[in-house]
């Protein structure tokens, strides 16, 4: 068993709901007349966890990194981030989009099409991006998944990411839809879990100024942006909208004095802040037991 799943504990609703299952079994067994009575809250116990897992920026159902740390945003960072690549005929135009700008970013990728381009999975990282998971097959029922198919999915991804030469860290589903199962699963593959707080929604919709709007209205530091890369949705003239909103997008960020990380960096560089602000406070207080609060974990 690895660190993670060693220090794994389910949220609290979770565990709520692991408590009323016992408790309506040990009811059950005492007074089998009961049973329409505790299949009602069992089955409303499921409403509720499955209503959690319908919001992407709900935390019902584990960790869920939406916004950078206290230390990013003060520092006026952001976060880029792509999911659903990588493609061909798109990503390389992305990385030369973000190279000009100066920008680094995290590319969420599905395993087989890591499998297939492990040249573009290794562009990614040479230019200083990072490379996360997103599934195998990016099904649109993940989140209807027993443990075991949840499961699978997961660690397929993780091997032929791995494959490719990337070592992934972080977990998006897709359309950012969960599960109760997902939060063990990802912590026994030592994985976190990440959100965002911004998506263009360019996967469906080909408008340029739409996405982009959706992106910058109340754009703030530490913020996590989402876009696509692969399965953008295209314009008339067969260009996907990435390519119209990313340059526009970037010189917005430039404009609000934004810099633009990727994840694991931000997180890396909230670390390093939190262990200075350590050092600095034995200083001031030699010889006192200094507490410090970490990190979030996700």
């Amino acid at each position: 068993m690895n660190a993670r799943l060693r220090g794994y504990r389910p949220a609290p609703l979770v565990r709520a709901s692991l408590w009323l299952h016992g408790a309506a079994l040990a009811a059950a067994a005492a007074d089998p007349a009961l049973w329409r009575f505790l299949l009602g809250v069992v089955l409303a116990d499921h409403l509720a966890m499955g209503a959690a897992g319908l919001m992407p920026r709900g935390t019902a159902l584990g960790p869920n990194l939406t916004n950078l740390p206290e230390p990013c945003a003060r520092r006026g960072e952001v976060a880029l981030t792509f999911d659903d690549g990588p493609e061909p005929g798109v990503t390389p135009r992305v990385l030369a989009l973000l190279d000009r700008a100066g920008a680094r970013a995290s590319f969420f990728v599905i395993g087989v099409r890591a499998r297939a381009h492990p040249a573009l999975v290794r562009e990614i990282l040479a230019a200083g991006h990072s490379v996360e998971n997103h599934t195998e097959t990016h099904p649109a029922l993940f989140a209807a998944y027993g443990p075991r198919a949840m499961g699978r999915e997961i660690a397929r991804a993780q091997e032929s990411i791995i494959a490719a030469g990337a070592s992934p860290g972080l977990f998006r589903a897709p359309v950012g839809l969960r599960s109760p199962f997902l939060d063990f699963l990802l912590a026994r593959a030592g994985l976190s879990y990440a959100g965002w707080t911004r998506r263009g929604r360019d996967g469906i919709d080909a408008d340029p100024a739409r996405v982009l709007a959706r992106l910058t209205r109340g754009l703030a530091s530490g913020d996590i942006l989402m876009l696509h890369d692969g399965r953008s949705a295209a314009d008339p003239a067969g260009r996907p909208v990435v390519l119209e909103v990313l340059p526009r997008l970037l010189d917005c960020l430039a404009a609000r004095g934004l810099r633009a990380l990727s994840l694991p960096m931000a997180l890396a560089a909230a670390e390093q802040a939190a262990a200075h602000h350590a050092r600095e406070q034995a200083q001031v207080h030699p010889g006192e037991e200094q507490i410090v609060a970490p990190v979030a974990e996700v």
